[in-house]
């Protein structure tokens, strides 16, 4: 929030610039205290909820807000911690504007119901929309929830101005970047120990960083770097690997589209939120192999190291695919449809 409005992470704000930019008036709640009334309040809720099988999420931040949510035309929920308690709430009356919930990750949170799923159903129903980045997310939600529900799928987007190619020589042959706990980095270190003339970057969050063991001497970590810094690290890189394990939400979809964006050629492992939706071609755009195989990942980067001509063929193509179909305008756009009254 602190960065100038040109500044790259501030696409990390879901629209909040283009919106008010459309002439509409944006709260938000990053900066809003918690009172003590709340975080009782959301200790309650959650322990009532998880002790009758049920599951819970931020109620704090919601309470705290709720006199800006009611006083609004639509209220936006960008994660599930928050979107979740805006339901519930919703549908008990506690919460009146309509609610747009972007889901990441809700069937697995879902699935973990033991008790009332009629409940989560009737809530979730009564959204405004429910947003999904993937397309197969989307269907299950639609199975799960009924024809009365609007689930809408929406390609996540790139700012295609930010993340532009930079001719520059490589600092290294192989980057990994992300914060998702579903990226599968010990992957890639074992490709690394098993190539030990590639150098190799990865970049994690603090928390997942400390989790990793001995890695070989040929891999290197950065944690928690600005974006300025993650589009530096991709620019430096011949190649960009980005393993996530097998799940149905993440498929490192917002590296991905900095990369690709930036005419990087990128190995991705093919998981269900990128398999169908977003224009994906194995070969042609990128390199897709299955999440879990070691053999396969090596194979793919190995091939494009050893072929600058196809590697950078590899990602021109993927250039276009963004500028055609995954810019930041086209989301969001799509996101103001579904906001608009």
């Amino acid at each position: 929030m602190a960065a100038p409005k040109e500044a790259p992470e501030r696409y990390r704000l879901f629209g909040l610039d283009e919106f008010t930019g459309r002439g509409a008036q944006v709260q938000h709640n990053l900066h809003r205290r918690v009172p003590f009334w709340a975080r009782i309040a959301d200790r309650v809720l959650n322990r009532t909820l998880y002790g009758s099988g049920g599951y819970g999420g931020d109620f704090a931040s919601v309470l705290a807000s709720l006199r800006a949510i009611n006083a609004a035309d639509v209220v936006l929920s960008t994660v599930d911690t928050v979107g979740i308690p805006l339901v519930l709430l919703k549908r008990f009356g506690i919460v009146r504007t309509p609610v747009v919930y972007v889901a990441i990750g809700l069937p697995e949170r879902l699935v973990q119901l033991r008790r009332l799923q009629g409940l989560y159903r009737r809530a979730l129903r009564a959204t405004r929309a429910i947003v999904s980045y993937a397309e197969s997310e989307a269907e299950w939600l639609r199975d799960w929830l009924g024809p009365d529900a609007r689930v809408v799928f929406v390609p996540f987007g790139v700012d295609a101005e930010a993340f532009r190619p930079v001719d520059r020589e490589p600092d290294f042959d192989v980057v990994s970047i992300g914060a998702d706990p579903r990226r599968d980095f010990e992957l890639l270190a074992s490709v690394a120990t098993r190539n030990p003339e590639l150098s190799v970057r990865v970049v994690a969050s603090a928390e997942h960083a400390r989790t990793f063991g001995a890695l070989p001497a040929n891999v290197s970590v950065e944690a928690d770097i600005p974006i300025e810094a993650v589009r530096d690290r991709l620019a430096a890189a011949r190649v960009v690997a980005l393993p996530v394990r097998d799940n149905s939400y993440s498929g490192a979809t917002t590296t991905l589209l900095q990369a690709m964006a930036m005419a990087k050629p990128v190995v991705v492992s093919r998981t269900d939120a990128i398999a169908t939706g977003y224009g994906l071609e194995d070969g042609v755009n990128c390199r897709l192999v299955p999440p879990g195989d070691a053999d396969a990942l090596g194979r793919a980067l190995l091939e494009l190291l050893a072929g600058a001509d196809a590697a950078t063929a590899l990602g021109t193509r993927a250039r276009e695919t963004v500028e055609r179909s995954l810019t930041w305008e086209r989301y969001t756009n799509a996101l103001w449809k579904l906001l608009s009254p």
